[in-house]
């Protein structure tokens, strides 16, 4: 009888406490009510023809009406009473007393925090390519516009234009079109409504492995995979390339890679720099200085015999040897008229240098004029 008794009171106990757990719940919970942006979860009650209501306890009454119903007819037509769904608030109480409810934001806020995710997760998608342009190429994921530019494409999809041609660089995108391929999001930017692919990134765990395996001024052989206006790309083995950037072709002027290499073609290059998962290369650093030598025969007012290789808005370009050229500035002739009409390019002439850097690889020039000398 005692125990019973006990275990009667125990059962008492239990239900108090449940009852009390339950209405502290309440309490915190109304201790917190939704703020506008706030995504909040609720049942459908009720559907009208301009109106959806929303059960969102305990603070009331969630309603979505006017333009923000409008804005939401697609999904409001596959909804039906007693459905859950999640809504932005956009307003905490209307003049009527409902927390005015946004579906369509809360959807977006949704799909850029899943844009986050994917990022943070380093998530890959299969997106078709929508559409080209001379910058990269336009995909979509869960309805939103994103770019994906041409520098973070797989060396097999990069467009190998010899000549840099950009009309002829689109042709070659515009050929992946339709097509599917495997991207990560690595930029979502929801005030602009826009995202950033790469495709580059499903091999970064691989590609910073074999990077791991070359170091600074390590000479390697590369084959030519193209060549472009600003240097010529060189693959070091499979899934690494690099570029050689224009400047770093040789210590003469060149001005057109594609006359130098083809494709295919086995060379030797440095690594000279390797940074953000990119390696840099250069033929002439395997080459000597001409500076080093050049800096003991010439120096300031020595009067040099150069050619000249081009000319530019500042002046004309002449070299007095091999990779050793400097500029003779257009000011001196008045007008680019005279410039050209004095100098012609692939002759020799009388030069006085007027600078001598070695060190910064710098030198100015001025034109000894054989007319002025003869009086």
């Amino acid at each position: 009888m005692a125990k019973a008794k006990i275990d009667e009171e125990v059962m008492e106990e239990a239900e108090v406490s449940k009852k009390t757990t339950a209405m502290d719940k309440v309490l915190d919970a109304s201790a917190n009510p939704p703020s506008i942006d706030d995504v909040v979860e609720g049942k459908v009650i009720g559907i009208e023809k301009s109106a959806v209501y929303i059960d969102i306890p305990p603070f009331g009454t969630g309603i979505i009406y006017g333009r923000e119903y409008i804005n939401a007819r697609d999904i409001i037509k596959k909804i039906n009473v007693g459905d859950s769904v999640a809504g932005k608030v956009i307003s905490i109480s209307n003049k009527d007393g409902y927390i005015e409810i946004s579906l369509k934001e809360a959807r977006q806020a949704l799909i850029w925090s899943e844009a986050e995710d994917a990022i943070r997760d380093k998530k890959i998608f299969e997106l078709p390519v929508q559409e080209a342009n001379k910058g990269g190429l336009i995909l979509s994921w869960q309805g939103i516009s994103g770019f994906l530019p041409a520098s973070q494409l797989k060396t097999e999809h990069y467009p190998r234009v010899s000549d840099g041609d950009k009309d002829r660089i689109l042709e070659e995108l515009k050929k992946l079109v339709g097509q599917k391929i495997s991207v990560a999001i690595i930029g979502a930017s929801p005030k602009e409504g826009k995202l950033i692919f790469s495709e580059k990134n499903p091999e970064q765990k691989n590609k910073d492995y074999i990077i791991g395996k070359y170091q600074l001024n390590d000479e390697v052989m590369g084959e030519v995979t193209g060549m472009v206006d600003f240097g010529v790309f060189v693959k070091l083995e499979e899934g690494l390339e690099g570029l050689v950037h224009i400047s770093e072709i040789d210590w003469a002027l060149v001005e057109n890679p594609k006359l130098l290499f083809h494709i295919g073609e086995k060379i030797k290059v440095k690594i000279i720099e390797i940074k953000d998962g990119k390696i840099s290369l250069s033929i002439k650093a395997l080459k000597e200085n001409p500076w080093k030598e050049a800096e003991k025969k010439y120096k300031k007012d020595d009067v040099v015999e150069g050619v000249v290789i081009k000319f530019n808005k500042h002046g004309a370009l002449a070299s007095i040897e091999e990779g050793i050229a400097g500029l003779v500035h257009i000011s001196e002739f008045g007008s680019d008229e005279k410039l050209h009409s004095s100098l012609e390019l692939g002759k020799n002439y009388k030069f006085k240098i007027t600078m001598f850097d070695a060190k910064e690889q710098k030198m100015t020039l001025s034109y000894v004029d054989p007319s002025k000398k003869a009086e």
